[in-house]
């Protein structure tokens, strides 16, 4: 018979050594100094906050395959060459071109008003009078579908109020009335189709954003009202009055056209053909300067893999910058990097992105094979009295989706998103909204991340098969 005492003794071992385990192997002195030397230098660089102005005052908005696309790809080689960016270059990608054009829209009864609207990307225009019709209103893509003839030769408007949340969970809940309205409503006859914006500002600016027609179905043109006046209109038709909108797109398809996602690395001093990726998009929509979205997110990614460059002791594998094309209206830009890098991907050891703007991190998501938590948690309880050890699963994001399909581990930082979405596609994505210090904790997040996914001794475990699918919100 057994010890009871010993079996009781062994059994307490055994729970020191998970707890051990959870907790994540010891760090050397080294690896802690530098991790808290990169936060502390982080949080104090002009890098990004120069960055971001740079992309926003000098190009402006980019929309992929417009002028301001060619101007970004060229600003951005020079920029990676001027912070001393090994290996630049621009990799040519074949985006989507959609053009604008002008819009108006008004309210013509029960009494006349301007409305502030635009089209959503990807609309095909209106006549050239534009088009004017009685509203009727639904406030789910399921309320469209019952509408049944009550919407033919009428314009479909869906309100819906996107709810304002810290970590952003509102967008992926109403964002499908942007994608599938327009379709939805021409299958019920409608010759148009407006929404609510998908944000959470209350300014009178409308919110642009992708959309998709279904095959075989009518195109019909699709607009935004900003907030304020979509809550106009459900408020009329909420007290019985008969509206009527008029308004006009002048939206349009072009030829494909080329682009670039451009890459730039920091090599690896002992391992540089193991890669970990830092991605952000450098194409915005057309209404504003795109500072947020996604100048913020690529000044983050290039101002920490420059600090991790300037390090006395590079890290093993290599860090590479990729500032992806078309992620707004497409994602022509993450198909193209990984099917043009396919033979490297099994040297892909991580990608970490960065597309939640400006705003406050607290940490990292992440989404890698089990084993990768110890490693993980003890990179966390560096960061934790800094303000930036938030751990939790679930990282990733739109250009290293395809990535992620390959088992790659991918990242992406916790950030305050409770503001984001009032700026998110919209005029109001201006470089004055950005704050250097809030912007900083995303800079010195990434940095301790990425430093420490290129310096580990081995490569994290890879994605298991049944978690590789992503699905897209942005």
């Amino acid at each position: 018979m057994k010890n009871p005492r010993l079996v009781f003794l062994a059994a307490l071992a055994g729970i020191a050594a998970l707890a051990l385990s959870a907790a994540g192997p010891e760090p050397s002195a080294d690896f802690r100094a530098t991790v808290e030397r990169l936060v502390r230098t982080a949080r104090e660089t002009n890098g990004a906050y120069d960055t971001i102005r740079g992309l926003t005052d000098s190009v402006g908005p980019r929309l992929s395959g417009s002028p301001g696309d060619a101007r970004a790809v060229a600003w951005a080689e020079a920029a990676l060459k001027r912070l001393g960016f090994a290996n630049v270059r621009a990799e040519t990608v074949t985006v989507p071109r959609w053009e604008r054009g002008e819009e108006s829209g008004e309210i013509v009864s029960p009494a006349p008003f301007r409305l502030s609207l635009c089209a959503l990307g990807g609309s095909v225009g209106t006549p050239a009078g534009g088009i004017e019709a009685e509203v009727v209103e639904a406030q789910s893509l399921e309320g469209v579908d019952a509408l049944g003839e009550k919407a033919k030769g009428r314009i479909v408007f869906v309100w819906k109020v996107m709810e304002r949340k810290s970590d952003g969970s509102g967008y992926g809940a109403t964002v499908p009335i942007r994608g599938g309205a327009a379709s939805r409503a021409a299958k019920v006859g409608a010759i148009g189709v407006l929404i609510r914006s998908v944000g959470t500002s209350n300014a009178r600016f409308p919110h642009t954003g992708a959309m998709s027609y279904q095959e075989g179905v009518a195109k019909i043109p699709a607009a935004a009202l900003a907030n304020p006046d979509a809550d106009l209109v459900h408020r009329l038709l909420e007290g019985g009055k008969v509206v009527r909108v008029r308004f006009a797109l002048g939206a349009r398809m072009l030829p494909d056209a080329a682009s670039a996602n451009v890459v730039g690395e920091i090599p690896g001093r002992e391992k540089p053909e193991e890669i970990v990726v830092l991605g952000g998009h450098l194409d915005s929509w057309d209404l504003g300067q795109g500072a947020i979205d996604d100048a913020a997110g690529l000044g983050i990614v290039i101002e920490a893999a420059r600090l991790i460059g300037q390090l006395p002791k590079r890290p093993r594998r290599t860090l590479r910058v990729v500032a992806f094309a078309n992620e707004e209206n497409g994602l022509a830009g993450a198909r193209a990097y990984a099917k043009g890098h396919a033979a490297e991907l099994p040297l892909h050891v991580a990608a970490i992105e960065s597309d939640s703007g400006a705003g406050r991190v607290s940490g990292f998501g992440w989404t890698a094979g089990p084993a990768a938590e110890p490693y993980l948690a003890s990179v966390a309880a560096i960061l934790k009295p800094f303000g930036l050890g938030d751990v939790k699963k679930g990282g990733g994001g739109a250009d290293i989706g395809p990535l992620r399909a390959a088992g790659v581990p991918v990242f992406s930082p916790i950030q305050d998103s409770s503001r984001y979405f009032d700026l998110h596609h919209s005029a109001d994505d201006t470089f004055d909204k950005i704050d250097r210090e809030e912007l900083n904790t995303g800079v010195a997040a990434v940095a301790a991340l990425a430093y420490s996914l290129a310096e580990s001794e081995a490569p994290l475990e890879r994605i298991p098969e049944a978690e590789r699918a992503s699905r897209r919100e942005r």
